[in-house]
């Protein structure tokens, strides 16, 4: 297999930008280390299908090329953009709302991780102190969250829907119908 070397190193230093790039907290970057990705993705495809041949298709002797690569490389070309396109939908609406498109931290975090190791092993004690008998299920209860009502319950409710239950056999009439 004759791979260039030239087409690894510009692949690994894709990858590479890539990743450094989706790890910036302005969606830009982000968008860019994905478009990176995604090329260095289809090189990749590129390298690993190996020498060019005859369409499979062709009909002519001799070596043909492998399909499966070439439609792996068509289905990243797609993936990545409507990815971007999904990004960018992403960095409008971010510009529209803030003027900016850097992702900030959010309060529930910030507390989450100023929360000490204290703060998290008296959460784990307040739960140990929870029973058994704590139930989710609110059948048979006052305050149950749902409350199933029938044509008893609401005087202009027309409860003639079909059940699952089965009917009742009614005998037939003198008349070889059913009995009301």
């Amino acid at each position: 297999m004759n791979v260039s070397l030239v087409l690894i190193l510009i692949m690994a230093v894709l990858f590479a930008c890539g990743v450094y790039s989706i790890l910036e907290r302005s969606l830009t970057r982000v968008l860019i280390g994905f478009l990176l990705l995604g090329n260095a993705a289809n090189l990749l495809l590129l390298v690993v299908m190996g020498q060019p041949g005859l369409a499979p298709f062709y009909g002519a002797e001799g070596a043909t090329s492998d399909p499966l690569p070439q439609a792996l490389t068509l289905t990243a070309i797609v993936i990545t953009f409507a990815v971007s396109a999904f990004l960018l939908a992403l960095i409008y609406r971010s510009w529209q709302l803030g003027q900016a498109d850097t992702v900030t931290d959010d309060e529930a975090d910030i507390a989450v991780r100023e929360r000490g190791l204290t703060a998290e092993d008296t959460m784990d004690d307040e739960a140990e102190l929870l029973s058994d008998d704590a139930a989710t299920d609110f059948v048979g209860v006052d305050t149950a969250p749902i409350r199933v009502l029938g044509s008893r319950d609401v005087p202009g409710l027309v409860d003639d829907a079909p059940s699952d239950r089965p009917a009742a056999r009614q005998a037939p009439n003198d008349d070889g119908g059913d009995r009301p």
